[in-house]
């Protein structure tokens, strides 16, 4: 073995080192803007839900293993993470998932004669659209 095939092999070691460290820096960020946003989301104000979803961006695009546990939910639970999934595309579809998760509370917990959502949408197609 030659001098420089030893140094490329060290400088290869080293690399992956520093990645893996830069990968778990960004999953301890995520993780930490994941707390910050459950913590958010429980004190008044609207500043927990942006936190989750960076963090979760981050943690998701650091970490193998979330992402494995991220779709092993995904295929478990797919209605309840669509929109999360919608939410984590580069192009967030914020305001049709905002509507449509808002749909979905309204039909929850409301009886049908007290639904204001879709009337006020139609009301509102009529005289704009």
């Amino acid at each position: 073995m030659s001098a420089f095939t030893l140094r490329v092999a060290s400088l290869g070691s080293g690399r992956s080192l520093g990645r893996r460290f830069a990968r778990a820096a960004l999953a301890g960020l995520g993780w930490a803007f994941i707390f910050i946003g459950f913590v958010g989301t429980i004190l008044p104000g609207h500043l927990g839900l942006p936190f989750l979803v960076v963090g979760l961006i981050v943690v998701l695009r650091s970490s193998f293993q979330a992402r494995r546990r991220f779709v092993d939910l995904q295929h478990r639970h797919p209605r309840l993470l669509f929109p999360v999934r919608r939410l984590l595309r580069r192009e967030p579809e914020i305001f049709p998932v905002a509507w449509q998760q808002l749909l979905r509370f309204e039909r929850l917990i409301l009886p049908r004669r007290f639904r204001v959502a879709r009337r006020v949408r139609r009301g509102l197609r009529q005289k704009f659209g």
